[in-house]
């Protein structure tokens, strides 16, 4: 018996590894099909949604809430856009990760707050829909960090936007070259987003020419970003090595993005 129990496993061995290789093959497929038709990972590196995310936030986007188009691939293939499966329209106040229009192969994340046939306008730093002002309720004095780990005082507010979806956002300062601009009509297929951190924001303030977003396509959609899955303060890099654990933004860990 003990021969047997020698030579039978090393026939089994063979057909061992590849049924190994097999259900590797299918781990691999399954995490690649959960990650391009249910959520992905990423990761924040800039101070232009603050104070809903901070820089280095780890966030998780849904990807069934808009339906699904060649931007929510989980990798970068050129395909000719062809619309969406399963579309839906965005709802203002979702925060939503797209591919940037200027370069498809960066992730950006920012607050969508108008939507197809909106009328949007800045005035004075206040955020106009349909000539209707988001109403701006004063919460104190919060920390705006930049891309160096710094950082420097900025208002916070509560927005409010007319359908009640309240978020926080940031002013840095008064008269900001963002505060006033002309208003504009949302076209059919397109959002205008902001992010919340009004002075340090690329959006759809901002033409894609000069950097900014313009007006989104709703076709570069990825997702909504519904969760902070993880948090590290990128300041740290600066300090010693052993003091990186420090970093960790527990409290902000499996948080809701609102």
């Amino acid at each position: 018996m003990s021969v047997e129990k020698v030579t039978v496993p090393a026939k089994r061995k063979s057909s061992g590894w590849g049924g190994q290789i097999v259900q590797l093959a299918g781990i691999v497929a399954a995490v690649f099909i959960a990650k391009g038709a249910l959520a992905e990972p990423f990761y924040v590196p800039s101070g232009s949604m603050e104070p809903t995310l901070l820089i280095g936030d780890a966030l998780l986007a849904s990807k069934f809430p808009y339906g699904y188009g060649t931007s929510s691939l989980p990798i970068q293939i050129n395909l000719p856009e062809s619309g969406r499966v399963f579309a839906e329209t965005p709802k203002q106040g979702d925060v939503v990760v797209f591919r940037w229009p200027g370069d498809r192969s960066q992730a950006w994340v920012k607050r969508v707050v108008g939507l197809p046939g909106d009328r949007i306008q800045m005035r004075q730093g206040q955020l106009f829909i349909n000539d209707r002002p988001a109403e701006l309720k004063p919460d104190g004095v919060g920390s705006a960090e930049d891309d160096n780990g710094g950082s420097e005082p900025a208002y916070r507010y509560v927005e409010t936007l007319p359908n009640g979806v309240s978020h926080l956002i940031f002013k840095m300062r008064d008269n900001g070259p963002l505060d006033n601009t002309p208003e504009v009509t949302v076209p059919s297929g397109h959002l205008f987003v902001l992010g919340d951190n009004r002075d340090n924001s690329a959006d759809s303030r901002v033409p894609l020419r000069s950097g900014g977003v313009g007006m989104l396509p709703i076709d570069n959609l990825i997702g909504r970003a519904d969760a902070v899955v993880g948090s590290w303060d990128l300041g740290m890099r600066s300090q010693p090595v052993w003091t990186w654990l420090s970093g960790f933004r527990l409290a902000r860990f499996f948080t809701a993005v609102h």
